[in-house]
């Protein structure tokens, strides 16, 4: 008779970073295939169950024992207060491989022009509890009701102020609003309920997820350089190369040539590659990298 396989419950985020995490975990080795209709994904590792809940209640089903892991943004483990394991810090966004933030905006034309001001005031948001938290930390009493959506427009229509999430502040000025605090910063975790951790088997699964994601982000801003160095040249393409570490060099069938190998910043690679040509470099490949582990 057939062991029944064991399982592992994920749960991937739907909604703003669902793409974003599907990428990082393809990049992982992890495909997930998601269809329109089905919150239970498919993935290529028959010990994982993925399924996909909001970001917003990732936390709580984490804490609750109804996922063994999950994604989700720091954020919203702090809006539930969830008691959970933080597994991995996963800096990627929705659009970026920054920090979240959580802003305090009003009109552009409003006379609040400090947090100070607020007070008497409404306020919008879906982060209600960090905000009311803020809000007293900085002796201020003012309203703070929830919102379902569509927050930017709300300070058009009447609300004071709102707290939204912004990666770049694009949709803000958009809307004509104006920052004037920083509310909290958030990035992405990978979480674990407390008990599913202190099982070695489910405890290791979450522990080799960790470790591929975090060399998938880290892979993210990064080429590998491989190329062909005459022994002559060799010093001053070494200088030139900011190695994470060494590079590789291998020698070749020809005692006189090297073969280098290194990685470096993917922004770097368009400045990098036409010195070291002139530096004598030959055979220059640039070559995109899923994961760096260290």
């Amino acid at each position: 008779m057939k062991a029944a396989v064991k399982k592992l419950k994920l749960g991937i985020p739907k909604g703003s970073l669902q793409e974003a995490t599907v990428r990082m975990f393809r990049k992982a080795g992890f495909f997930i295939g998601i269809t329109e209709r089905s919150y239970f994904p498919s993935i290529d590792d028959e010990e994982i169950e993925a399924i996909l809940f909001r970001a917003q209640e990732m936390s709580r089903y984490v804490e609750d024992g109804i996922l063994d892991c999950g994604i989700t943004g720091n954020d919203w483990i702090l809006e539930n207060s969830s008691n959970v394991v933080r597994v991995a810090d996963l800096i990627y966004a929705k659009q970026s491989l920054r920090p979240v933030r959580w802003v305090l905006a009003v009109p552009e034309g409003s006379r609040v022009k400090k947090v100070k001001d607020l007070s008497g005031k409404r306020v919008a948001t879906e982060l209600v509890n960090v905000t009311k938290d803020y809000l007293k930390k900085n002796k201020v009493k003012a309203s703070v009701e929830f919102s379902w959506g569509a927050t930017e427009v709300k300070a058009a229509i009447g609300i004071d102020a709102i707290v939204e999430i912004t990666e770049t502040g694009s949709s803000l000025r958009a809307n004509k609003l104006r920052e004037i605090a920083t509310v909290c910063e958030s990035t992405t975790q990978l979480i674990a309920n407390r008990k599913s951790w202190l099982n070695p088997w489910k405890r290791a699964k979450i522990e080799n997820l960790s470790l591929l994601l975090k060399g998938a982000i880290l892979a993210e801003e990064k080429v590998g350089l491989k190329m062909n160095v005459a022994k002559k040249d060799l010093q001053a393409i070494l200088a030139l190369l900011p190695a994470m570490k060494n590079p590789t060099i291998s020698s070749l069938s020809d005692p006189s040539w090297f073969d280098v190998d290194t990685i470096i910043d993917e922004k770097t690679a368009k400045k990098i590659i036409p010195e070291l040509k002139r530096a004598g470099a030959q055979g220059i490949i640039e070559y995109p990298l899923n994961k760096v582990i260290y």
